[in-house]
Formats: C-alpha cells, structure tokens, sequence
C-alpha cells in the first residue's frame, strides 16, 4: 500500500484532512521563526552593543571653557637694575608730621656799588658777570670778594675787597696811569758791580742802592734808551745827559727784565697818551 492511499478507514471518517491541516500550520509557523530569526538578527544590532532600556542617558560634557584674556596694560619704559634695587619711598602715615618747605633766604641788606670813569665797564665779583658801570648797589654776602672791572682801550683792574655790612662803594678809575713796579738788580760797573732795586712810578724811574754814587732819579721824558737784550740778560738805561746804565736780574733772569721794561714802557705810553 502506497502512503498516497488513503486509509479505507480515514477515508471514511475524514481524519487525514485535519492532520494535514494540523501539519501544514507547523511548518508556516517555524518558517516565520526562522525568517524573523534572521530578520532581527541582520537589522537590529547584538544585545551587547544595545544601551541598557533602564539606563538614562547622559548629557555631552560641556567644552571647556576658555579663559578671557585680561585687558591690554600701557607699555611701561624698562626699570634699570639699579632702580630695580633702589628702596622706594614709604608712604607718608597719616598722622606722621610732614616737612616744612625750605624757606628762601631774606634778601641781604649789605649791597656792593661800582662805578668807574668809563661807562660801560663790565663788572665781576667772583668771577661771575653781574652788569656794567654804573653799577646799581647789588646785594652781596659780607666777607672777602673778589672785584674785577674791564673797560676796551684800557687795562683791566681788579682788587680784592673786604665787603662790611651795610652799602659800600667802589670807584674804578682807568684813565689814571698807575705805574708801581719793581725789580731787584745788579747794576754792572767797568769794573766790579752793585746791587739794588729798579723802582717805577708815574714821577719816572729810580735806581735805589747803598752805592750812592750809582743812584739816580729820572723822569721817563730823561729815559733815551729803555731796551731789554735778553740772549744777554741784559737792560740798557741811557738817560738824557749821556749817562749809560747796565742791569741784570738777579734771580729771574731775563724773564723778568722783559716784563719789567714791557711793562714800564706800556705805562710811558699811556702817560704820553694822556699828556697829549
């Protein structure tokens, strides 16, 4: 008997129907097992890479933040080291004294007036300009100065003053010839020597020795040679009524014979000037 025969009973009864039925449903019901198996297994991700259902999720961490640059300060010069290394100056407590300001000092009452018989002069005490001539009283420290006073075509004077309290007064003449020089020598005979002092004053020359003999007195209109030979350190006085006279300096040498005879000679000129 072949399976496709049906049982004569079954037949009968109508049973072979239900188990095909029955048969039918098992194998749809395990083929959609099978196919939503493998769907869900290739669509939906494993259950280890799936977030826990009763997990709350967690919100991004916020970025981080990021500081404000501070506001730009004024380029300040470069301290030196040295001023690095200074202490600087506390600050002043509130109830410390302060300083009194330094009080200026009161003019002072003694004064120094010039005057000379050349306006114009250029006036110095202590070397430092203070005017020209004539100069109004200037307020000066009592004590020792030092007065200086120069007028163009004249010589300079100068003197030192003993300045007393109080106004004082000085008076500067330059058109007077001041002539006071002298000159120790040795005046030169034919035979032997003599020694003395050159003296030169407005009233002329004079030779002073203990020979009275070689003295003399001349007035500079007397004088017809006045000349210095200085190779031979030598000063040359011929006076009018013939007399020749013949002086060497005893401890400068020529030096100081030049500027005895330049020096008297500049006064001579002077004189002659104003004579004239």
């Amino acid at each position: 008997m072949s399976l496709m025969d049906d049982d004569p009973d079954d037949q009968a009864s109508g049973a072979p129907w239900g188990r095909r039925l029955l048969l039918l449903l098992v194998v749809i019901a395990a083929a959609a097992g099978v196919y939503f198996g493998v769907r869900s297994y290739f669509v939906s991700p494993p259950q280890s890479a799936r977030a826990p259902a009763s997990q709350t999720p967690q919100p991004a961490p916020a970025p981080p933040l990021t500081p404000t640059p501070p506001a730009a300060r004024p380029s300040e010069p470069p301290v030196s080291r040295d001023a690095a290394r200074a202490p600087r100056p506390r600050a002043a407590h509130p109830s410390a004294p302060t300083e009194a300001a330094p009080v200026a000092p009161a003019p002072s009452d003694t004064t120094l007036a010039v005057q000379s018989d050349v306006d114009g002069a250029l006036v110095f005490i202590d070397r430092k300009y203070v005017g020209k001539t004539p100069l109004s009283p200037q307020a000066i420290a009592p004590g020792a100065h030092r007065l200086n006073v120069s007028a163009e075509g004249y010589d300079p004077y100068s003197e030192n003053i003993d300045v007393k309290p109080g106004g004082q007064s000085v008076d500067v003449t330059f058109k007077v010839v001041r002539v006071n020089e002298r000159l120790a020598v040795k005046h030169k005979h034919a035979f032997g020597s003599c020694e003395g002092t050159l003296i030169a004053t407005v009233k002329g020359l004079r030779y002073q020795t203990d020979h009275t003999s070689d003295a003399f007195i001349a007035p500079f209109s007397d004088l017809q040679v006045f000349k210095v030979d200085y190779l031979k350190n030598n000063l040359e006085i011929r006076l009018r009524d013939g007399h020749t006279y013949n002086f060497t300096e005893q401890q400068g040498g020529p030096d100081a014979l030049f500027v005895f005879q330049r020096d008297v000679q500049k006064s001579i000129d002077q004189l002659k000037k104003q004579a004239g």
